[in-house]
């Protein structure tokens, strides 16, 4: 884990894979009426509800081939805002910017999903470690944890990324959603995401039993397995290599970019267990005392986490 594997762009700490000119222009895009940006801190859930959405929106389980998903439904600060834009796209646009840090529009619909700190840090470490580079030594989890708490890992600080929406949740143009709440009833969430995206997708799924199933499970985490299997290196690698028809200006900087995996530490693909209280295996005595006065000093003077209250954290 080393600070040196992250490049700043005002005030947030990203991987060197993201070319600064699509992070730039993402913090600049103003989404329109008909967007729906799905907002959240890494390793929240991001993967899940945006298959979720794309697949509502699309009425067809989203591409397979991960530049054509990406296409389809992209992470806006890597392909840049072009790729918001163009006519082609289809699903909902993927963001983890903090709020400070971009455009919130009136006029397009937010859902964000949160995640507890606890099993979101141990999602994260898996990922940020297959990230980072064998000559980096200590890639323990004690050693990440130090990371987190101080904000130095990719888009900084996790409570300052969530206490910003909680704040505005109930906002008309905001849906707010746990990971916990969509793993506990899946099917229920997935409703409730599809009236927020309109009155004629909730509708679509309660009428057609056979596409609510079909979205249930395409999304189960068996399936998202399958389907993100592949690891950064091979996604940057085929954005590289679209077609020109395909192309877009602001992946130019993918061309010819290759990702020695070998060269990383092992980690963990997109979607990894998925399970809720994952943290009791990693997490020491030492780390819940730490995590426990972090949490303290972060959210003094707000209740964001009893959204968590049931779940037995320390």
């Amino acid at each position: 884990m080393d600070t040196d594997d992250f490049i700043n762009i005002d005030n947030v700490p990203m991987l060197t894979i993201f070319p600064e000119d699509n992070v730039r222009s993402a913090m600049q895009y103003e989404p329109s009426a008909s967007d729906v940006v799905i907002v959240t801190y890494p390793k929240c859930g991001t993967t899940w509800v945006q298959y979720i959405v794309a697949h509502i929106l699309t009425k067809a389980e989203p591409p397979k081939n991960p530049a054509e998903y990406m296409l389809c439904s992209p992470l806006v600060e890597l392909l840049g805002a072009e790729s918001a834009v163009r006519a082609e796209r289809r699903g909902p646009l993927i963001t983890h910017l903090p709020l400070s840090n971009m455009v919130f529009s009136e006029q397009a619909k937010y859902i964000y999903v949160a995640r507890n700190p606890y099993d979101c840090s141990v999602s994260s470490y898996y990922f940020v470690k297959g990230m980072t580079p064998r000559r980096v030594k200590d890639v323990s989890f004690g050693a990440f944890l130090k990371l987190f708490h101080s904000g130095k890992t990719a888009y900084g600080d996790y409570f300052n990324h969530l206490i910003p929406w909680y704040e505005i949740r109930n906002e008309p143009n905001v849906l707010f959603i746990t990971y916990e709440q969509l793993k506990e009833n899946t099917g229920e969430v997935v409703l409730k995401i599809a009236d927020f995206l309109g009155d004629e997708h909730g509708r679509a799924l309660r009428e057609d039993k056979q596409f609510y199933e079909k979205v249930l499970q395409s999304s189960s985490l068996g399936n998202m397995k399958k389907v993100f299997d592949y690891t950064p290196g091979e996604r940057v690698k085929a954005l590289g290599e679209l077609p020109p028809a395909k192309f877009l200006k602001s992946l130019e900087s993918f061309k010819g970019m290759t990702i020695d995996m070998n060269a990383m530490h092992e980690g963990a693909a997109f979607v990894r267990k998925g399970d809720v209280g994952d943290w009791r295996s990693h997490y020491t005595a030492e780390h819940i005392t730490r995590t426990k006065a972090w949490i303290a000093q972060k959210t003094k003077g707000c209740d964001v986490m009893n959204l968590w209250k049931d779940l037995d954290l320390p």
